[in-house]
């Protein structure tokens, strides 16, 4: 996010200025929308990091009901104790269908977010 703001031209906030705009009116009218694709790549990222945590249920849950999906996924053993592969790849399968729904849902602004970030201004 500071990359993105950092390469914002300073005419748009100069024009809003010259509108009688204030600070908060400058973020929510000008810089906010200009950062939508910032945002969701942020928040594409964010939700994946979240997604995707593995040490912090072991150190902070005890209920094996509330871990989230990616440790569950560890939890199907058969009787032996071995690893129930069958059911562990068609839950982890089924783990990343929110994943790519997200990403479909917000393809366009995760691109151009990443494309701009990387330009130099």
């Amino acid at each position: 996010m500071r990359q993105f703001f950092i390469t914002l031209s300073a005419e748009p906030e100069e024009a809003g200025r010259v509108d009688g705009l204030g600070r908060f009116g400058l973020f929510w009218r000008v810089c906010l929308p200009l950062a939508r694709p910032a945002i969701g790549a942020v928040a594409i990222f964010t939700f994946l990091h979240s997604w995707n945590l593995y040490p912090e249920p072991i150190v902070f849950l005890s209920s094996k009901s509330k871990f989230t999906i990616p440790h569950a996924l560890t939890q199907y053993v058969d009787a032996y104790g071995g690893p129930m592969w069958n059911t562990q790849l068609a839950a982890a399968t089924l783990s990343a269908l929110p994943v790519l729904i997200i990403f479909v849902l917000a393809q366009r602004q995760f691109v151009e977010g990443l494309a701009q970030t990387g330009l130099k201004g």
